[in-house]
């Protein structure tokens, strides 16, 4: 595993600004729509898919999309702060895949992927590490969580590893970067230990361009518990140990359907789930964190008083956070 680095107490709490709170929104009928929406909920950030994201074949961006959202940008005002959007890649894609036709395909899809950020000024792009796909562990088995990786995890790592360094030379000069998001660990997707995403970093060939994105419920699920102000405290601190807290580019602020260490990646709404109020407390007080998006991934409609759900849990997430101000949405 990658040497551990020196922790401090100071770098995993005491922000007192009100973190950037946002969601991933469609980009159904144009992807201006999508910003147009994150100005109607009151969000500070957004996330957003830039294409059908279970789809192989992509259609170029038209000139005309790449301006309609950028004008968008900047009607809300967003324009001097382009890390206030981030988006995520396609759920196919699979860098660690031992079949060359699939890994091919994966690297090729994510080349599309960050050409489409660098054309409309998005510079981070949420990536699942990927699945080894060789023999799994049983699903009530746990994550091995701090050990080193298995042979066949480590076969896994060191394709993602390429893929990423191939990615660079094809995109040698753009500012989008790739953040690595952590997983459950389920099946045989890798990322579920922060060691494992240390690892990649520290193997490829321009580190510059890797970044990382935490998601609370798969955090939870994958085994590390946070229901405590302690116990998340030390979550964070071997974060910062591992990956370095500044290194996270995005944050997704999903409770957990599934219990502690599951395995299970089933979003819940916060406070609805199983991560605990301490774990959000936390999250939305890492220093490192402040002026990154946090982003919901939760179901949107049906919520209380016919409200939806992402009004609920925004506000639920600035009623936990340092700087709290309330949505103006909630009184339309």
């Amino acid at each position: 595993m990658p040497a551990v680095k020196n922790s401090s107490t100071n770098a995993v709490s005491g922000a007192r600004t009100a973190p950037w709170l946002g969601s991933h929104l469609s980009i159904a009928g144009g992807m201006e729509n999508a910003v147009r929406a994150a100005a109607e909920l009151d969000c500070d950030c957004l996330q957003v898919f830039t294409k059908n994201q279970r789809q192989w074949k992509v259609k170029p961006l038209l000139d005309s999309e790449i301006a309609a959202w950028r004008s968008a940008i900047e009607e809300i005002g967003w324009s001097d702060d382009p890390a206030r959007v981030v988006s995520h890649n396609s759920y196919l894609i699979n860098m660690a895949s031992p079949d060359p036709d699939g890994w091919e395909k994966s690297v090729r899809l994510q080349r599309e992927e960050l050409e489409r950020c660098e054309a409309l000024g998005i510079p981070a792009c949420v990536a699942h590490p990927g699945a080894h796909l060789e023999a799994p562990r049983k699903p009530g088995d746990p994550n091995p969580i701090g050990e080193p990786p298995s042979p066949d995890e480590e076969k896994g790592l060191a394709r993602i590893v390429e893929a990423l360094d191939r990615l660079e030379k094809e995109t040698r000069g753009y500012v989008v970067r790739t953040a690595l998001e952590n997983t459950v660990g389920s099946g045989t997707n890798l990322g579920y230990d922060p060691g494992q995403l240390a690892w990649i970093r520290d193997r490829v060939a321009v580190p510059e361009r890797v970044g990382f994105c935490f998601d609370t419920c798969h955090a939870v699920a994958a085994g590390h518990d946070m229901s405590t102000p302690a116990k998340a405290r030390g979550v964070l601190e071997r974060l910062e140990a591992t990956i370095g807290l500044d290194q996270v580019i995005a944050v997704h602020l999903n409770d957990s359907v599934g219990a502690l260490g599951s395995r299970k990646d089933r979003h819940a709404h916060i406070g609805q789930g199983t991560c605990g109020e301490a774990c959000f407390k936390a999250v939305l007080r890492v220093p490192a964190w402040q002026g990154i998006p946090m982003a919901l991934e939760t179901e949107k409609d049906g919520g209380p008083e016919g409200l939806s759900w992402d009004l609920v849990n925004l506000e639920a997430l600035r009623s936990l956070a340092p700087g709290r101000r309330s949505s103006r949405s909630t009184s339309r």
